[in-house]
């Protein structure tokens, strides 16, 4: 095994890992597609499509807000030509109202329930009659003492299970007892029945005849709106209407037949004939929801949706007049007559203004994303991303305006911003913020009031969101900062144009609905970043939590090498925030840029105890083994999911910087042996840092561990070495392709000095310190990345480099 495989530098062989060839055509392919200029403009144009759908294309609305109770601003307005007065959408309900609880139900007369009725009846005594007989042998059996009363006893009981309907134990002695009395057989003159005839079953014969004559109906009355039915008979073709009182629900007709019982029977016998009675009825008025409905919907579409007109000429308001009820009808209904009566020119000429309109607000969105954000217009994905943040909120507010009594307030237009301020940066939240405000503004029929509470709430919600330490920022502060401000704006127009409080409570019930609604922002930019693989503030709050396990695996392999990447980082997110940059972003990156050296931890001075392991090494392989904790650290980011913009810390940290220490050795051992050695194989791959953050970080890791390897330090040391080292890496065009300037490169500078000062501050030397200095002097130590000697004291007055900066 080579000494390449031993340290785990070996290039590793996969099996059906693509040729290079391969990958740099699906990296053409992709770039192609992220950055084609014909797929940029049908993004733009479907976008353009969907704001002309959302905008309401038949509102002819007179341009002049208005409401009622407030004094009409505008010309005085004459009616250009005759037009009904349409009827609010109260009345019209009103009426609607009014016929629903006013047409009668309507019932079917169902002719067969007399029928069943006596069939029942006849069928309930063929029940009663053998049950009858046996109870009496069962009783005379018992008189006498005979021994078939026990059976006689078993069979009475197996008979009442046969009978449908359950009686009490008394009701069924009564019934029994009473079954001469009670019998078929009709007593009485003839075969007439009557009220009055002591046969029960004869009576109830009687008593289900007549109320079904009269009817009765299978609903409660309690549930009717009507005091009167509609009866058809389909059987007859004929429909008749009646009234309540003259037909009676089930509950009235055992009313009724309890009543009449009782006059002819005792207590208990009436009891049993009225649970006998309830067996055999049934109503013979059955409702028919379908046709009842029908009914109510053909008067319903037979209302007049106007009431009056206004004829041509008419004067509808004069200026200064004070806009009622009657006059905002008036109002409306001539905004609905010009959208019915436009013609095709008319409504063409609709169309091209919101088209027009809407142009004119992109256009300055779009050349904003042009010449300041270049890189969020030229990828497709990343304007994508904005145009489909902007979209929801635009189709969100074109549904509302379509529902009536929903206010438009209750659309949290804040979202788009606060995602893209987020995602991208202020600026771009605060376009958006106008163009959204100006979008929503004309898709709610140009209402100035909804644009500047609007853009005033989205504007101040997404400066709360500029730098998010936690999520209870979030979730607190910028939903409460957007309700406070459109409270504020609201309650403003409301003084000035005198609206009632009740106006004003319903919109601020609306307001307080939005605020709650931007809550929902934290999932979507979950979405947003998982689809579009961007990393945000939250993403970054979450990494810098060094109990993850990548950085606790770093600090139990490496922990010389954690506890450097935790100062690099507060060095890096303290230079950050002095010059304006992203502090969040330069700690993340801070705490994972050395990763790769878990790798081999023991070849790195800060991890090292008593042996060096590069003493084994020849200074070309000790080069190669301190290069490949880049790529090692990048390989390892790459497993465990860390974003792009984290992975960039780690490729640029050293840049193409020159390995000194091993170079100088290297260069003696060569002279030596009179062999050429290569410049490139001590220099690390690259590429340089390309963005302020990056050019940060480069500085801070040098910058760290140089000063730790400083003997003594003090304020002057440590203001000697700080600018020498970032002198160094200016010369060396480490920082050319970053944006940082010479002005920032002062404020990185006294930055470093003023926490390496408290850092390395002076303290009292016991006498112990005196014998570790000595044994520190016998040592050579050698700096944590770059593995070179210590740098030497600096001189005591070094020379001036102010002249880099006045160039």
């Amino acid at each position: 095994m080579s000494i390449l495989e031993k340290l785990g530098l070996a290039p590793k062989k996969q099996r059906g890992a693509p040729v290079i060839g391969e990958n740099k055509k699906e990296q053409e392919e992709a770039s192609s597609l992220k950055y084609n200029r014909y797929i940029r403009a049908s993004i733009l144009l479907v976008f353009l499509g969907v704001l002309v759908i959302s905008v309401p294309q038949s509102s002819f609305n007179d341009s002049t807000n208005y409401k009622i109770d407030e004094p009409w601003r505008a010309d005085d307005l004459t009616a250009p030509f005759t037009f009904p007065i349409k009827k609010s959408a109260e009345e019209v309900e009103k009426e609607r109202e009014a016929i629903r609880k006013s047409t009668p139900p309507i019932f079917h007369v169902d002719n067969n329930a007399n029928v069943q009725v006596q069939n029942r009846l006849d069928s309930l005594f063929q029940y009663i009659k053998p049950l009858a007989t046996t109870y009496e042998e069962w009783q005379s059996a018992k008189k006498n003492e005979e021994t078939d009363a026990s059976q006689d006893s078993i069979q009475v009981a197996q008979l009442k299970k046969r009978v449908p309907v359950s009686l009490s134990d008394e009701g069924w002695q009564t019934l029994l007892e009473n079954y001469d009395s009670i019998q078929s057989q009709n007593r009485s003159s003839g075969n007439e029945q009557s009220f009055t005839d002591p046969n029960l079953k004869n009576q109830l014969s009687s008593l289900t005849s007549t109320l079904l004559d009269d009817g009765i109906i299978n609903r409660s009355k309690s549930e009717l709106d009507t005091d009167e039915i509609t009866v058809r008979d389909l059987g007859k073709s004929t429909e008749r209407t009646l009234n309540l009182v003259n037909v009676r629900d089930m509950d009235e007709a055992r009313e009724f037949a309890q009543y009449r019982i009782s006059r002819n029977f005792y207590e208990a016998l009436a009891q049993v004939g009225a649970q006998l009675f309830n067996y055999i009825i049934q109503p013979n008025y059955i409702y028919n929801k379908q046709e009842t409905e029908n009914r109510i919907n053909e008067a319903i579409a037979d209302i007049s949706t106007s009431k009056g007109a206004v004829a041509q000429g008419q004067v509808i308001i004069r200026r200064g007049d004070i806009i009622t009820q009657k006059k905002y009808n008036m109002l409306q209904s001539l905004a609905q007559a010009r959208s019915k009566n436009a013609t095709t020119l008319e409504r063409w000429l609709g169309y091209g203004g919101n088209i027009i309109a809407i142009i004119s607000i992109l256009t300055i969105f779009f050349f904003y994303l042009y010449l300041y954000r270049r890189y969020i217009f030229s990828d497709n994905s990343m304007l994508l991303l904005v145009l489909i943040a902007m979209a929801i909120i635009c189709v969100a507010s074109s549904v509302v305006f379509q529902i009536d009594n929903i206010s438009p307030y209750i659309v949290p237009v804040a979202i788009a911003p606060i995602i893209l301020t987020i995602i991208f940066d202020s600026r771009v939240g605060l376009m958006c913020t106008v163009t959204l405000g100006l979008l929503t503004g004309l898709i709610n029929g140009s209402n100035f009031e909804y644009v500047t509470a609007t853009i005033v709430a989205c504007s101040l919600g997404l400066f709360s969101v500029r730098d998010i330490k936690n999520r209870s920022q979030f979730f607190f502060t910028t939903p409460g900062i957007v309700f406070i401000s459109y409270l504020a704006v609201i309650i403003g127009f409301s003084m000035s144009t005198f609206d009632g409080w009740g106006e004003l409570g319903t919109q601020v019930l609306y307001v307080g609905i939005n605020a709650i609604f931007i809550l929902f922002t934290y999932p979507l930019i979950l979405l947003f970043e998982k689809t579009f693989n961007v990393t945000t503030d939250f993403t970054l709050l979450e990494l810098s939590d060094t109990n993850l396990p990548l950085l606790k695996q770093l600090m139990n392999k490496a922990p010389g090498t954690f506890h450097h990447s935790l100062q690099v980082s507060n060095l890096a997110e303290a230079a950050a925030g002095a010059i304006s940059a992203n502090s969040l972003l330069c700690r993340v990156g801070g705490l994972y840029h050395d990763i790769g050296k878990m790798e081999n931890p023991g070849y790195f001075t800060e991890n090292q105890t008593e042996v060096n392991e590069h003493e084994k090494l020849k200074p070309r392989m000790s080069a190669l083994v301190i290069k490949a904790h880049v790529s090692n650290g990048v390989k390892l980011a790459e497993e465990h999911g860390l974003p792009d913009v984290i992975i960039d810390f780690i490729k640029t940290h050293h840049g193409t910087s020159l390995i000194k220490f091993f170079w100088e050795k290297a260069k003696e051992k060569a002279d030596a042996d009179k062999k050429e050695i290569r410049e490139e194989d001590f220099r690390y791959d690259g590429p340089p840092p390309q963005t302020k953050e990056t050019g940060i970080l480069l500085l801070a890791d040098c910058v760290e561990a140089s000063s730790r390897a400083m003997k003594d330090p003090n304020y002057q040391k440590l203001e000697n070495l700080i600018d020498k080292m970032v002198d160094e890496r200016v010369n060396e065009g480490q920082l050319s392709e970053t944006p940082l300037t010479f002005q920032d490169l002062r404020a990185i500078k006294k930055t470093f000095l003023n926490i390496l000062v408290g850092i390395y501050h002076s303290r009292v030397e016991y006498p112990d310190d005196e014998q570790e200095e000595e044994q520190d002097k016998q040592k050579q130590p050698i700096d944590s990345d770059e593995q070179i000697p210590r740098h030497p004291e600096p001189p005591e007055s070094p020379p001036p480099v102010d002249e880099y900066y006045n160039s």
